[in-house]
């Protein structure tokens, strides 16, 4: 990812079993903080141990795109435009869409967030939990 390609819809990272709902917790809490606080390199990896669980192509997709955005925005800090431009893209398109009960995360304000921060239009987004 940090190469500045997108990755593509069947990329073969090989899949774990599956996550106890408390340890998906604690991988969540520890992705966000280290997003929050703009490291996106450790983040993406972070977000990649939750997506590596997923089963369900949906919902993996959006993982995929939290993915692609952390990976986006570490172009973007190193000024990397090509890179910040093709993996902002596949980011935002693998993000579109409503939300998805499955997601822990709130991604629609996010997504619009990102596509501001992308175009050099603001701060990066905050990955948030979403409020039940």
């Amino acid at each position: 990812m940090v190469r500045g390609t997108a990755r593509p819809p069947t990329h073969h990272v090989p899949r774990t079993t599956h996550v106890n709902p408390e340890d998906r917790r604690r991988y969540l809490e520890h992705a966000q903080d280290l997003f929050n606080r703009g490291e996106f390199w450790l983040a993406h990896e972070a977000l990649e141990t939750v997506w590596r669980s997923i089963i369900e192509e949906d919902e993996a997709r959006v993982w995929q795109g939290l993915i692609q955005a952390a990976a986006a925005l570490l172009h973007r800090a190193r000024g990397n435009r090509h890179g910040t431009v093709v993996v902002g893209a596949a980011a935002l398109e693998r993000l579109a869409g409503p939300q998805q009960p499955e997601i822990e995360f709130e991604t629609v304000q996010f997504r619009a967030h990102l596509a501001r921060a992308l175009a050099g239009e603001g701060d990066p987004p905050r990955l948030e939990f979403r409020t039940p």
